[in-house]
């Protein structure tokens, strides 16, 4: 057995269905803190040439700071590499995909739509969103905190986007979709009901491109332009008549590209929901598993700003980022060839014992907490403002309804080695006894 084959389950989605490999990654920093790791096949997936997986906090710090060494545009951000030079030049227009000057440039645009002064004004609608969310659930009693909360922030994005709330569902599936095309129950996610769209929502289920594979047997890259024909023909009509000063205005004033447009829209529609339709449920999940953290929160509600960087920290959204080496350098006591993988490994950072005391302690006072969940240096996530405003109110929501929620079954994982996200979270309304 080779050395890439010891480590590959740090690799395997199948491993984070289980649960996030923390004991795993506590060995890997002391023993191996830069290793290499091989990509076995997966499913339909066929294998990959390895990759360099980074452990330590330091060292993942160095990396998302350095693209002048460490290039998300060179073989884009994604572990696995795209299938062909095609897709990887349609994926390298995202901005999470270029390097500076290029990335400043879409960035800006990205800045100017989600500036904290526009959060602020959104937050109204979200704390609205979020009350509603929270009352459901003690209106049924119990309910899937899991569905509950991916309705947040396919709410806001849709408000932020001018989406027909019909259309909707239509966000919630291309983020399933997209993000969890590893898992069998996400890979196909189709809960759109034709009827209930719009006109413009109708026209684009029906470019949805059925399930197949490339004339090589091998699946098509869900991040391809094929497999995303219905998102950009929305993403067109959309643009068509923007509100004036809203996102879609600013993407078509912005002198992008076609292509840039696009995969702008896949970055707000999509990416935009990644953080707190993961971190919601998993910090709550947190919080459930810890009564006495649950229990001062309510007890001094000042605190939900350090709960929700605690929650980041502990049950951060991605699992992992890729860049690719720009030229041979030396990272960790190991040789990084030119143009090799390399992959920081965020969970695995969050907890380093040299920077976060008792790193496996979940501690809503924890003060401070450079956690890296939202990235780090050129490509810290832009969208952070909007991700904690919706995470603080739904926090807020719960806190204000005594006596609060209890787990009213086993939390179901995503399988996926880049999202780490729950498929269920059950929940009741608890009653004083």
């Amino acid at each position: 057995m080779t050395v890439e084959q010891v480590t590959a389950d740090v690799f395997l989605p199948g491993t984070y269905a289980r649960g996030v490999p923390y004991a795993r990654f506590r060995e890997l920093r002391e023993k191996s803190p830069v290793r290499r790791i091989g990509e076995p096949a997966v499913g339909p997936w066929p294998p990959g040439r390895g990759f360099w997986a980074v452990f330590r906090h330091a060292d993942v710090k160095h990396v998302l700071r350095s693209p002048q060494t460490f290039s998300s545009h060179l073989g884009a951000t994604q572990l696995r590499d795209p299938d062909t030079e095609a897709d990887l030049r349609f994926v390298r227009t995202t901005m999470l995909n270029q390097d500076p000057p290029g990335h400043g440039r879409l960035r800006r645009i990205v800045a100017s739509a989600l500036t904290p002064r526009a959060v602020r004004e959104l937050e109204a609608v979200i704390e609205a969103r979020a009350r509603a969310l929270v009352d459901r659930i003690a209106e049924r009693g119990e309910a899937d905190f899991v569905e509950l909360s991916a309705q947040l922030p396919v709410h806001t994005l849709a408000h932020v986007l001018g989406v027909p709330r019909q259309d909707g569902a239509l966000i919630h599936d291309w983020a399933n979709r997209i993000v969890g095309y590893q898992d069998a129950d996400y890979a196909l996610s189709d809960t759109a009901t034709r009827e209930r769209l719009t006109p413009m929502g109708r026209a684009a289920l029906a470019r949805r491109p059925a399930p197949r594979t490339r004339p090589d047997g091998r699946p098509v890259n869900p991040r391809s332009r094929e497999a995303l024909a219905d998102m950009f023909h929305y993403a067109h009509a959309l643009a068509e008549r923007p509100a004036p000063g809203s996102v879609m205005a600013l993407m078509r004033e912005g002198g992008l590209t076609r292509d840039e447009f696009e995969m702008m829209f896949f970055l707000f529609a999509v990416a935009g929901s990644e953080a707190p339709r993961n971190a919601l449920p998993g910090g709550l999940l947190a919080l459930l598993d810890h009564p006495d953290q649950f229990a001062l929160l309510r007890s001094r509600p000042e605190l939900i700003p350090s709960a929700v960087e605690e929650m980041l920290r502990y049950w951060p959204p991605v699992v992992h980022f890729r860049r690719t080496a720009t030229r041979d350098t030396e990272l960790g006591g190991q040789h990084i060839r030119r143009g090799e993988k390399v992959a920081v490994f965020h969970p695995s950072a969050n907890r380093d014992e040299r920077v976060f005391p008792d790193p496996d302690r979940f501690d809503v006072t924890r003060n401070p907490n450079d956690h890296v969940s939202f990235g780090y240096g050129p490509h810290f996530c832009p969208g952070a403002h909007l991700a904690r405003a919706q995470m603080r109110a739904v926090l807020r929501a719960v806190l204000d309804r005594r006596p609060g929620l209890e787990r009213a079954g086993e939390p179901v994982r995503l399988t996926s080695n880049f999202q780490n996200g729950l498929k269920h979270l059950p929940v009741r309304w608890r009653t004083d006894r």
